[in-house]
């Protein structure tokens, strides 16, 4: 079967990330696991012979047709649906209950990572394969050169880990990019207190927007000078030496002057 370029796909075919990929998953007889992105089972085949009890979401026709045959015998759900419009919330079985693993199509790994935070109550952990450029900014602390809008958007909801890289010939067709494996984990309790997280989002994507300039002109009109100054923050300052918790703050500030 070809990759098909309009759906992101690089079938991982390498054995050994393979294995180092089930091993990082540890995945328990029982447990209930939700793969993105299976395509022809190269995770889909090794978590089910660890006794994992298995959902897939898959929006290639053709791909469905091999893993339905390669897996015939096992109890495996294979739902045909598009990932960025799945409701995971259905699979959930309570609170923390799942663990979602995948490959993920790097042309819409940003937006499925933000629809993912939706159902953040019942996530247990995420295994994902993205770009190793991306994983950076994920992980990344204020002032680094990668910190970003990703970073500060996860921070309040998820742990991010980088576990190791994936060089591009473990892959079919190989992406022009070097990738990484990682592990997100729900917060067990908030690092800071958010309680205006649409303001967050705003002030969070108003910085970043225009990150070359200084907080007083990106952020005018959502959050005064004298409100920065309150918080800690220097007006003169730029986007990427905000920490997460003063953008919690800088949110609180503007949800009272808009609202």
């Amino acid at each position: 079967m070809f990759a098909r370029k309009r759906f992101g796909q690089h079938f991982l075919h390498d054995q050994a990330v393979i294995e180092r990929i089930v091993a990082a998953i540890d995945p328990k007889p029982g447990e209930h696991l939700v793969e993105i992105g299976p395509g022809l089972g190269a995770i889909t085949l090794p978590l089910l012979a660890r006794g994992a009890e298995l959902d897939v979401i898959e929006i290639d026709r053709d791909a469905i047709g091999e893993l339905r045959a390669k897996t015939a015998a096992s109890a495996l759900r294979i739902y045909e649906a598009d990932a960025l419009q799945f409701d995971f919330g259905a699979l959930s079985r309570g609170e923390r209950s799942l663990r979602i693993v995948g490959n993920l199509p790097y042309n819409i790994s940003t937006p499925l990572l933000f629809r993912l935070l939706d159902f953040r109550a019942q996530l247990r952990d995420l295994h994902f394969m993205l770009q190793k450029e991306v994983v950076a900014r994920m992980a990344a602390a204020p002032g680094d050169d990668a910190y970003g809008r990703l970073t500060v958007m996860l921070a309040p909801w998820m742990r991010v880990e980088a576990l190791f890289d994936i060089g591009p010939q473990s892959f079919r067709p190989p992406p022009k990019v070097m990738s990484s494996f990682f592990r997100m984990t729900p917060h067990a309790t908030p690092p800071f207190d958010l309680t205006h997280p649409d303001a967050y989002a705003r002030v969070v994507a108003a910085a970043f927007g225009q990150r070359r300039k200084m907080l007083r002109n990106a952020l005018k009109g959502l959050v005064s000078a004298d409100d920065m100054a309150a918080c800690g923050v220097d007006p003169g300052w730029r986007a990427e030496v905000v920490s997460p918790a003063q953008y919690a703050l800088l949110a609180a500030k503007a949800s009272r002057a808009n609202g």
